[in-house]
């Protein structure tokens, strides 16, 4: 039996009424008692270690509800496009990068953003072509939704000018029928499928890397939303005992069969790594201008989004996964999307509430304001990624200009009775927690921009906000009685904070760094 007791004068502990103590005693990884009585029962212990924490506030390990480590792992020393203010720009980075790869090697990455570029042009394989040297090339943009590829990298899986229209999908094709280069949605899996493969690199040992560097920012669990390979490494770190962040671990659609035929149900696993939800996509994005919206984008007659699964397929998987006991976690964006969505779950409502499922809404940008209360009805979890509002500001206020909508309504979901759930969708966003805490709370940008926040009557308090990135998590995977808090009964899942949240102005949040990260008691991280 290894005892510890962590004292720090401001621990938040986000539970009930006892929400700030100044000690936590914890037993094989369990906390025991919290506050006098921890200090109590420790001084009449035969052994206890003591830790002095350092820092200015304790709070509950943050959780990340939707991210993809397996491509944040991946893309560490991908190329990277982020931040580039034109095509020429984005070309001349291309070309720098090939250099220092192996001659015909696979060159993945991305992240380009062309509604940032000075002249918002869409990129295509020709001009690709011209910084290649030979490699087959293929980027996605910023939010993943489009990808960028060069004529080597089309013919590597096949497409021409024959290719027929995938569903869900778009290949953009110039006046002769030829594809640019340009791969919308389901249109581009064939070329993300190689980003998922060998061609990427060691996956075990990246994952390895990007577990201390999601330690380093404050979490202590995600809810990864990549693919079987990335299950299978978790698998394997767990079994080594080298798995030091707990993980949610989503089901993607084309594997749900295999998944049912296997026994897998959500919630199923241990401390560290759990079967989480079935992935959908119902749409695209809004970057992508892809987004399934109830009317036509400002300015683009006709296009209202893709819709990627048909409403009666969606469905019928939700039945499907239900009946198995897994829940399921859609991705919407546009308001047409998350109408269509909380009606596929509103017609399994009852085979999923008899099997206690909690099923999401994964992004919920923007929402009719009749579905915001049926959020709660239906007990749908809106899975929201806080910076992404920020990031989105510009365009959002371009394409949806004149429309009626809750964009990003994280306190109109709140007063509605709806739990909340935080995570970054990283690496299309940084992970760093308190970026989102910062961007739900204020709705700026990290320049402070808008002044008075976007649309503010959508922000967060500071404690709903962290609450979101805890106990939100932990309840989407049904362990808030597990992590998620400081309470007696719960893991040791805490971070240590340079300045405490509750003590600060809402612009210095995202200025504030992590000390410690201790998980299961044991201290994983500190600076």
């Amino acid at each position: 039996m290894v005892s510890t007791l962590f004292r720090h004068a401001t621990i938040h502990t986000m539970a009930g009424a006892s929400t700030r103590v100044d000690a936590l005693l914890v037993v094989d990884g369990i906390i025991a008692a919290i506050g006098e009585q921890a200090t109590a029962r420790a001084q009449s212990a035969s052994s206890v270690d003591v830790v002095n924490l350092d820092g200015a506030a304790v709070v509950p390990g943050f959780i990340d509800a939707h991210i993809h480590t397996g491509a944040f792992a991946r893309e560490h020393d991908a190329l990277n496009l982020r931040g580039t203010k034109s095509l020429s720009e984005a070309l001349e980075r291309v070309r720098s990068y090939v250099a220092t790869r192996e001659p015909g090697a696979f060159i993945m990455g991305g992240r380009w953003d062309s509604n940032a570029w000075d002249v918002p042009v869409q990129p295509d394989r020709h001009s690709l072509d011209t910084v290649s040297a030979g490699h087959p090339i293929a980027l996605p943009s910023i939010d993943g939704h489009t990808v960028w590829a060069n004529s080597r990298a089309l013919q590597a899986v096949g497409y021409s000018a024959s290719t027929p229209e995938p569903v869900g999908g778009e290949i953009v094709r110039d006046a002769a029928g030829e594809p640019t280069g340009i791969l919308r949605e389901t249109a581009g899996d064939p070329l993300r499928q190689l980003s998922y493969s060998p061609l990427a690199g060691d996956l075990l040992a990246q994952l390895t890397a990007a577990q201390h560097r999601l330690l380093s920012i404050g979490l202590t669990g995600v809810h990864d939303i990549d693919g079987e390979d990335v299950r299978e490494a978790y698998r394997e770190l767990n079994s080594r005992g080298e798995l030091q962040l707990r993980v949610h671990k989503s089901i993607p659609l084309e594997h749900l069969d295999a998944a049912i035929a296997e026994g897998r149900y959500t919630g199923q696993g241990d401390d560290w790594l759990t079967t989480g939800p079935v992935k959908i996509f119902s749409d695209g994005a809004l970057g992508s201008h892809t987004s399934h919206m109830g009317e036509d984008f400002a300015g683009q007659a006709g296009n209202r989004g893709i819709e990627v699964v048909p409403y009666p397929e969606l469905v019928a998987l939700v039945g499907k996964a239900a009946a198995a006991g897994i829940a399921v976690a859609t991705h919407a964006i546009g308001d047409e999307a998350n109408h269509r969505v909380l009606n596929a779950y509103q017609e399994n409502h009852g085979v999923s509430r008899a099997r206690g499922l909690r099923h999401r809404i994964e992004h919920a940008q923007h929402i009719r304001s009749s579905d915001i209360s049926r959020f709660a009805e239906l007990g749908v979890l809106p899975s929201l990624q806080p910076t992404h509002c920020t990031s989105d500001i510009p365009i959002a206020k371009t394409l949806l200009n004149g429309r009626s909508l809750r964009n990003y309504a994280w306190r109109s979901l709140t007063d509605a009775s709806a739990q909340i759930v935080f995570g970054s969708d990283a690496p299309i966003e940084d992970p760093t927690p308190m970026h989102g805490i910062h961007a739900a709370v204020t709705r700026q940008n990290a320049l402070g921009e808008p002044l008075g926040g976007w649309e503010p009557g959508e922000r967060l308090s500071v404690g709903e906000a962290i609450t979101a990135y805890s106990f939100g998590g932990a309840y989407a995977a049904g362990q808030e009685n597990r992590v998620g808090r400081l309470a007696v009964g719960q893991l040791a899942d805490f971070v240590v904070l340079d300045a405490d949240p509750f003590a600060v102005s809402p612009e210095a949040l995202r200025s504030i760094s992590v000390l410690t990260t201790v998980v299961g008691g044991i201290v994983r991280y500190q600076r």
